[in-house]
């Protein structure tokens, strides 16, 4: 699916109104170029998957460039959008991104042994051509048959042309049991009391 964003340029200092939201341009040989996007087009964007896809920029209508969505700061309490970077990407050279990992599937180690899913990694890092690059990745989880059993990063089939760069050796989800030991709670040392100090003497009266 493509994925399109128009801008404008936008001086630095610039007040921006409730509906824009200020980015940057930036990429190899590229100076940084500030810029302004309509709010409702990026959380658009951002939810087709645009921080792990090209995403087609237009400025100002000029000719497009391919970019991806980086950097995206949240406000901390609405969680709305409040800045973003813009990569420009050389089409020619290779990137270094993160897929996103759908799980898909039943387990028949939590279904009926009563395990529980631990979920390890929600992303993997890849190196890649922009051509080559893929939205999510899906994690069937019904091979997940026994307390125990895993998927790891090695287990993944991607094309060739994509080199992942994790650990291979990495659980991306793994069913454990649930019964889970609890310590029993170390005693408390006691606490030694503290001294009381001996009454002073009565000061003897004067005859």
């Amino acid at each position: 699916m493509e994925i399109k964003l128009i801008a404008q340029a936008r001086e630095l200092k610039e007040k921006l109104a409730k509906d824009f939201i200020p980015a940057v341009l930036y990429g190899p040989g590229l100076a940084n170029q500030n810029l302004k996007l309509r709010r409702v087009d990026l959380e658009k964007a951002v939810a087709a998957g645009g921080q792990s896809t090209l995403v087609d920029l237009e400025i100002d209508g000029g000719k497009s460039v391919q970019v991806l969505l980086k950097d995206l700061q949240f406000h901390p309490l609405k969680n709305t959008i409040r800045h973003v970077d813009l990569y420009q990407v050389d089409m020619k050279k290779k990137i270094t991104t993160e897929i996103p990992l759908k799980f898909i599937g039943e387990s028949k180690a939590v279904k009926e042994l009563g395990g529980m899913l631990v979920k390890n990694m929600d992303a993997i890092e890849v190196e890649c051509l922009p051509t080559d690059m893929i939205s999510s990745l899906d994690i069937d989880i019904s091979v997940l048959k026994e307390i125990h059993d895993s998927v790891k990063v090695g287990d993944l089939k991607l094309p060739a042309s994509m080199h992942i760069l994790n650990d291979l050796d990495t659980d991306i989800v793994t069913v454990v049991d649930q019964e889970v030991e609890v310590a029993a709670p170390v005693a408390a040392a006691p606490v030694a009391a503290a001294p009381v100090a001996a009454p002073a003497e009565a000061k003897k009266e004067k005859k």
